[in-house]
């Protein structure tokens, strides 16, 4: 009898990088330091729906050979797995089920889905990434929600390792799954425009990040359209995101996605000692410490993300002064810290 199993998109033997692959490592993989590799099962739902056939099966088995069993689904997932997890259930005794979140989406989610509701407030923990999450389902009538912010494992940089940035050009960069949604275009648009409007290239633009596949054609557009000060840099293996970050002068996230949890490229950046100027998001005060170590704007006004970028080229010093402020910061989101919620006190039996 295994202590847990972890049932997420492990995609063994593939290199995906985006947030819910990269967040069901880091927490099967703080699972196995502390308990032991031979005590943790890992469950991998690559596959999607191509799969679903299994999933029964999968279930089934980990609930006969676990004490616990941890879920972290995307939508789809969550509506297959919970409800058979909360049937299957009903033939092993003393067994605990537990949901860790991923992203900000499940309270709006779960506002016309009732059924779906009632079979997660039976769950032992839903652990979600900020406060605001939080109230909004405790507001719907859970009372087995906790905060779990979202972590990584990475070498948060000493105060004698920042790097410091006295002369233009700035180097900003963006640093999520390239797409549409993710305010790409806004971050190009706006490093484009400041630069029109002081006559010089005072800011350069590199996009790091996977490509999102059902958005290729879009990218390749944008691609052939980006300016002198814009660059795409391709994907950076996720234990050399702070080797990398630590070279530039702040992030843009220009999320589109009022929705987000804690997204893991702020994590990144403050590890990097690298100030975040960011749209406001739903979640946004959860993450960022506005003027310490990051800008906020408007979420959906890109007009404001111009004055601020202007406002920051005629005092740099308000970036620079914010990068020690981002390293201690990043000390809140190690695994080590993060997952002591889920596994402090008796929470995994």
């Amino acid at each position: 009898m295994k202590k847990v199993a972890v049932i997420g998109h492990f995609a063994f033997g593939l290199e995906y990088l985006d947030g819910q692959t990269i967040k069901t490592k880091i927490v099967a993989d703080e699972l196995c330091r502390r308990y032991g590799e031979d005590q943790v099962e890992k469950i991998d739902t690559h596959g999607g729906m191509k799969t679903l056939f299994k999933i029964p099966f999968q279930i089934f088995h980990t609930l006969k050979n676990s004490k616990n069993v941890i879920i972290l689904p995307a939508h789809n997932g969550l509506r297959v797995n919970a409800p058979l997890l909360a049937f299957a259930r009903n033939f092993f005794k003393n067994r605990r089920i537990h949901y860790v979140v991923i992203g900000g989406w499940l309270p709006e989610f779960l506002k016309k889905r009732k059924n779906l509701m009632r079979i997660l407030k039976s769950f032992d923990g839903i652990y979600v990434e900020t406060n605001t999450m939080r109230k909004e389902l405790e507001e719907q009538g859970f009372t087995n929600v906790h905060v779990m912010p979202n972590c990584k494992n990475l070498n948060i940089l000493e105060k004698s390792q920042l790097i410091y940035h006295h002369s233009e050009p700035y180097k900003l960069c963006t640093f999520s799954r390239v797409m549409k949604e993710k305010g790409i275009e806004d971050a190009v648009e706006a490093v484009n425009v400041v630069n029109e409007h002081f006559g010089r290239i005072v800011y350069t633009l590199d996009i790091y990040g996977q490509v999102d596949p059902e958005q290729t054609e879009w990218f390749e557009q944008l691609k052939s359209n980006l300016p002198d000060c814009a660059k795409y840099r391709g994907i950076v293996p996720f234990n050399q995101s702070v080797e990398v970050l630590k070279k530039y002068f702040a992030l843009i996230f220009p999320t589109g996605f009022f929705t987000e949890g804690i997204p893991g490229t702020i994590i990144d950046a403050y590890a990097a000692g690298v100030p975040v100027i960011s749209s406001e998001w739903e979640s946004f005060s959860d993450v960022v410490d506005d003027d310490v170590t990051g800008i906020g704007y408007e979420f959906g006004k890109n007009d404001e993300l111009h004055i601020v970028l202007e406002n920051i080229a005629i005092n740099p010093q308000i970036i620079q002064n914010m990068k020690t402020a981002c390293i201690e910061k990043a000390k809140e989101f190690t695994p080590e810290i993060a997952l002591d919620v889920l596994t402090r006190g008796g929470v995994l039996i």
